[in-house]
């Protein structure tokens, strides 16, 4: 797990001082996504930089790394991330005739292009399993080839250039060479705004992501982007019980496959059926105890008060699983006065990149990460398991969500930040008109359904949803997990994200996903022999925020001062009147909390308005 970054420039030696400095400044801003290693490798038109975090052949493994042809450089380079079936590929690789220096899996990548990718890169990319962004430069074809796995577990950013192009496994890396501008416009401010997953947006003026499952290919005639993976419909033709056999050996595999590391690993652990069951399979194929850590505050179960989506604490089922399973686990207990730290705000921001904020749920899932990776390197989690087998009530279950024309878990009227912008800044942004434009986008991707199935207009809709959380929501939890993990150099995997699961859960007639008529009915019913019962039952409950007036009152404190500075960053974008009236209108301080977080990133990124 790495942090990369680059420069392609066809009408320039990038080999000059001043690129050399520039490329330098931009490896450096991930210096915490690779605290173990630095490289750098120049031939040219192409500059690419890296930063390590030694998973893996930690000998070996160093980068940029090249294949050589008559002596020079042939194919560079540069990647963060994991390709579980590496030594799979490697022993095909090595029947053919590949010869390797490492042990690492990134010399694996190079050796399937070569072998497989010189005709299409589609071709090598779809023989890898794993989570990934890598940049490969061809010296012969001078073409660069921008590649991120298929569910966008990994991040890769790109800058189109007047000659070429920046890229960088976070914003900030492009933002630190001066071709670079740091403006967000109208369109940026609407995808700060509304929690729906567009890589056409990125928030910065010019900047765009590589989509999950694509390939960019930068020449010197331009840039393209290409796709080598999508979901599709498989015509699943299964029953129940064959269904929930498949999970569970798809599970099986996916987990062992996951446990591979030459570094301390643990996994996270909440209780619920998700981690559970991924701790529980990890414990019974790993050689070693499993430990587990947990995330608490201080009071909370004693004093925890039920809320939508949160019936229930995570503290006593977390116990029971970590004794049932035998890890050894570790609660990590936090207070508001350290959720509320400038420092780990500042900090949190910074490893976002982004004007997006959870609140508190990104304060304490930073702290938690910093608190494991005094112990592990590498940490297994259960995301993605809700979007997969449809765990949330409200977007799956929920008739009134699931029929709206609409994203199933957002609307605008939800958003409460729009209360405190000034109202003519809120007509020009037309967040209605943005939204639903995302909506019929991702819409018309959605493949039809075949068989049986298609003709039940339920079945119909809950593929779109499916479709949607998949391909809309989820991106932007593992865009979080990724960002807030890396920033303390922490690798954590996503198991339910092996894209052979996906692809067979997301085939799977919904009728099948619920037969039993609860959430996450194949999941439960693929791991319930592995936990107790009293977990195989549990209702589902959220990811826990604080219950503690103090975040609160911190809150409304900070929020006052800001409409008093007639200076503030924010404040050509904000209605005061408004402001005041919705921080004495409500109790949901989400909406305060993201014209906060708005204010530190103007501010701290010094990004300019252009709205």
């Amino acid at each position: 797990m790495c942090g990369i970054c680059g420069w392609i420039d066809f009408d320039r030696d990038l080999g000059g001082p001043d690129a050399r400095r520039e490329l330098a400044d931009m490896t450096a801003t991930m210096a915490y996504r690779g605290p173990d290693d630095e490289g750098t490798w120049i031939d040219g038109t192409a500059a690419l930089g890296h930063r390590r975090l030694a998973i893996i052949d930690i000998q070996g493994g160093r980068q940029p790394m090249t294949l050589q042809d008559g002596g020079r450089p042939a194919l560079a380079l540069v990647y963060t991330g994991e390709t579980y079936n590496y030594r799979e590929l490697r022993q095909r690789l090595a029947a053919l005739g590949h010869r390797f220096d490492t042990s690492s899996d990134t010399e694996v990548v190079l050796h399937a292009h070569r072998e497989w990718g010189h005709r299409d890169p589609r071709t090598a990319v779809s023989e890898l399993n794993g989570m990934f962004a890598y940049a490969l430069w061809d010296a012969a074809k001078r073409e660069l080839l921008l590649i991120r796995d298929r569910l966008g577990i990994k991040p890769l950013y790109y800058y189109p250039t007047e000659h070429g192009v920046l890229f960088g496994s976070e914003p900030k890396a492009i933002l630190a060479n001066s071709l670079a501008e740091r403006a967000m416009d109208a369109k940026g401010l609407r995808r700060a705004l509304c929690p729906i997953a567009d890589p056409y947006n990125t928030v910065f003026r010019g900047m765009r992501e590589v989509r999950p499952g694509h390939i960019v290919r930068v020449t010197r005639d331009g840039i393209q982007q290409m796709s080598y993976w999508q979901l599709t419909d498989s015509g699943h033709t299964d029953d129940v019980p064959t269904t929930v056999r498949r999970v569970r050996e798809l599970l099986d595999d996916t987990i062992q496959r996951q446990l591979i590391a030459d570094v301390p690993l643990c996994t996270l652990l909440s209780g619920g059926l998700d981690s559970s069951a991924m701790t529980a399979l990890a414990a019974r194929f790993s050689d070693e105890r499993i430990r587990s850590f947990a995330l608490d505050f201080v009071d909370y179960t004693d004093n925890f008060t039920p809320g939508p989506g949160r019936p229930t604490p995570d503290g006593p089922y977390v116990q029971e699983v970590a004794k049932f399973v035998g890890t050894d686990h570790t609660d990590i207990t936090l207070s508001a006065d350290e959720l509320m730290d400038p420092s780990v705000r500042a900090a949190t921001l910074h490893a976002r990149d982004l004007p997006l904020t959870l609140g508190n749920l990104d304060s304490s899932l930073y702290l938690l990460f910093r608190a494991i990776g005094q112990h592990s390197t590498v940490a297994l989690s259960g995301e993605a398991a809700d979007e997969l087998f449809g765990g949330y009530y409200s977007v799956f279950h929920d008739p009134a969500h699931v029929q709206r024309d609409t994203f199933p878990w957002y609307e605008v009227s939800e958003c409460i930040a729009l209360q405190s912008l000034d109202p003519g800044l809120v007509e020009k942004l037309d967040l209605p008109g943005y939204l639903d434009e995302q909506y019929r986008t991702a819409l018309a991707e959605v493949p039809a359904l075949t068989g049986p199935a298609s003709a039940d207009p339920h079945e119909r809709r809950m593929r779109e949803v499916c479709y949607l959380v998949l391909t809309r929501y989820l991106p932007t939890l593992l865009d979080r997990k990724d960002r807030l993990s890396m920033a303390l150099g922490l690798e954590v995997r996503v198991p339910y994200c092996d894209h052979r699961l996906v692809e067979y859960v997301f085939g799977t007639p919904w009728a099948h996903k619920t037969f039993d008529r609860r959430e996450k009915s194949l999941l439960r019913a693929a791991t319930a022999d592995l936990l107790p019962q009293s977990v195989v039952q549990r209702v589902k409950s959220g990811y826990p925020a604080i219950q503690d007036s103090t975040y609160d009152t911190m809150l409304r404190n900070r929020f006052t001062a800001l409409l008093n500075d007639r200076n503030a960053a924010v404040a050509p974008l904000l209605s005061v009147d408004g402001s005041r009236a919705l921080l004495n209108a409500t109790d949901d301080l989400m909406g305060v909390e993201h014209i906060l977080i708005l204010q530190d990133f103007l501010t701290d990124y010094n990004v300019s308005l252009a709205v």
